[in-house]
Parts: structure tokens; sequence; C-alpha cells
């Protein structure tokens, strides 16, 4: 009888085990709740990094404000605001409360840095502006490396054009411009799908998503933007 307990007891430990290891991670989550030691300078904390730097000259395009985010490019950027946090993950859900102006847009850009086939280690994104959302595949869409030189060159081929248009989609969905809403993005496999207040508005199954080794999660604002409780959750498998 005591042969058996071990047993049950060792195979009972062994599920609960199973279960915490396949479980569902909160592996990053930030409300803002801060204010930077320098407001004229470009602070966020929490491992936040940006590309003003890089791209606006140095000029602060991030802000901390009443407990938010603040996104907003700078008139002499040459790119698009990159605010950028680097987590390892798979399949995942990521939440947060956004706002943007009736001109402006949010990327949710997952990225893989170590990828080299693709431009800037570009895997995924979905973008919201206030009048459609965009899931697309971009590791083997337009920032396939051998895609991405012929459109910059203006030398895509038809079919490469063909191509591309299989790798996106985008769906109408209008949006109250500067009022809050409910963001989650969900990565399952080869799927991303994007639901806003709730109720899903764009999803997109490619074989780009499914990559394994995910590292980087990018806000993408090309004008400006407000986000808010960002949580990040690592889908157990």
């Amino acid at each position: 009888m005591q042969s058996l307990s071990r047993i049950f007891l060792a195979v009972s430990l062994s599920v609960i085990c199973m279960g915490a290891a396949n479980a569902d991670e909160v592996i990053f989550q930030d409300n803002f709740e801060r204010a930077e030691k320098d407001d004229s300078r470009e602070d966020v904390g929490n491992n936040w990094g940006t590309n003003s730097k890089s791209r606006a000259q140095g000029n602060k395009q991030v802000d901390l404000l009443d407990g938010t985010m603040h996104i907003v490019r700078h008139e002499v950027a040459d790119h698009g605001v990159s605010v950028v946090q680097d987590l390892a993950f798979d399949d995942v859900v990521i939440t947060m409360r956004f706002k943007i102006p009736k001109n402006g847009d949010l990327g949710i850009n997952i990225a893989d840095m170590k990828e080299k086939s693709v431009h800037a280690g570009h895997i995924c994104a979905t973008k919201i502006t206030p009048w459609n959302v965009e899931v697309t595949d971009l590791k083997t869409g337009r920032m396939h490396l051998p895609i991405r030189t012929a459109n910059k060159a203006g030398k895509l081929t038809a079919e490469q054009k063909e191509w591309l248009k299989t790798k996106t989609n985008k769906v109408k969905n209008k949006l109250e411009p500067g009022q809050w809403h409910d963001l989650k993005v969900t990565i399952t496999g080869d799927t991303m799908e994007t639901s806003i207040d709730g109720e899903a508005v764009a999803s997109f199954s490619s074989e780009g998503i499914d990559h394994a080794t995910k590292s980087r999660i990018r806000l993408a604002v090309n004008r400006e933007a407000t986000v808010d409780d960002i949580k990040v959750v690592r889908i157990g498998s």
C-alpha cells in the first residue's frame, strides 16, 4: 500500500509540475505611473528603448504624461517612432489601452533581432488607425530581404507583387478618435488576431507569424498615439 501511495504521489506531483510548466505567464506589464527625472529629456524607464537618438536627432518623441505613455513623431524624424521592449516568447497575448487622434496610428510590431532573413528582425505586425486595422506577415512578406531590396529599387516582379497581396489582411474598422479603447493582440501558431473593445476585428494566418523565437515588441507610431496599462502574457504550451 505504501508503494502504491508513493506512486500515486509521484504521478500527482508530475501532473502538477506539467500544469505549472504549461501555465500562461505574465512576462511584462507597465501602467506608467511614474515621472521622468528631467521632463526635457526622453527617459521612459522600465527597460523601454526608443529610436529617437538615431532617427529624430535626439529630440524627445516619447513622454510620460499623467500616468500614460504619449508618443509623437518629431518633425525632423526620418522614420516613425519605435518604442521597444525586449522579451522572449512564441505564442503571446498583448493587451493595452490606447487612444489615437484623427490622423494618428498605432502599430504592434513583433521582431526577432537574430533573424537575418528579414530587415531589422521584422516578423509580423498589426497596425491600427481610426479607419482600419491591418495584420501582416512581415517575415515572408515585405520585410523578407529579397522582396524588400526589389521594392526599394522599384523592381518588384509581377509575381512578387501578387505574393505580397497574400501576406496581409486589411479590415475597415471605424474608431472614435481621441477616445480610450482596449486592445488585445493574440499570436497562436501561425495566426495573429487583433481585438478592440472586446470584439475581434482582424485575423490573419501565414507561415511567417509562426516564427518560434520572437524577442522584441515594438510600438510603432508614424504620427501620434497614447498607450497605458500594457500587459504581455506568454501562452503556455
